[in-house]
């Protein structure tokens, strides 16, 4: 099985506002680097897009080392949140909606097919590809906002 690493980060100005993600993808030593953005969105929502479309551009099953500085996204797949909140139709434990399920519902089949590991990176701490992503988001926020 193909091992990849993915990392990826989101942004937002003002929350909810402008906004924008980052991933990188790691392979055989290249680099796949992707960003995106939308006006208005919410922090949250750019977290999850930037996993999304990361795990979107693998074309067949791989062992992925997914790191992102989103507890928010880490702790929703990799504690099973998502999954429950998915079998109880989208509904949290305490019976309120879950936010952003069609985001999730999204990311749950994209992650799917693949082995993973989940690694939470503390963000803004010098980690090369986080702060690499952090700036794609940042980017992609900006031009958001400008139109």
């Amino acid at each position: 099985m193909t091992q990849v690493e993915i990392y990826t980060d989101g942004a937002c100005k003002n929350n909810p506002g402008p906004g924008g993600w980052g991933a990188i993808l790691v392979c055989n030593g290249r680099e796949k680097v992707m960003s995106g953005g939308e006006n208005p969105t919410t922090n949250n929502r750019m977290e999850l897009m930037g996993a999304i479309m990361a795990f979107e551009a693998l074309r067949y099953p791989c062992r992925v080392k997914f790191c992102s500085d989103s507890k928010y996204v880490i702790d929703g797949l990799s504690k099973g949140w998502a999954k429950g909140w998915r079998t109880r139709g989208w509904k949290k434990a305490d019976g309120k909606p879950a936010l952003n399920p069609e985001l999730w519902d999204r990311l749950l089949r994209a992650t799917e097919p693949h082995e993973v590991s989940y690694i939470w990176v503390k963000g803004h701490n010098e980690h090369p590809y986080n702060e690499r992503c952090d700036a794609l988001a940042v980017a992609e926020a900006k031009k958001a906002a400008s139109g």
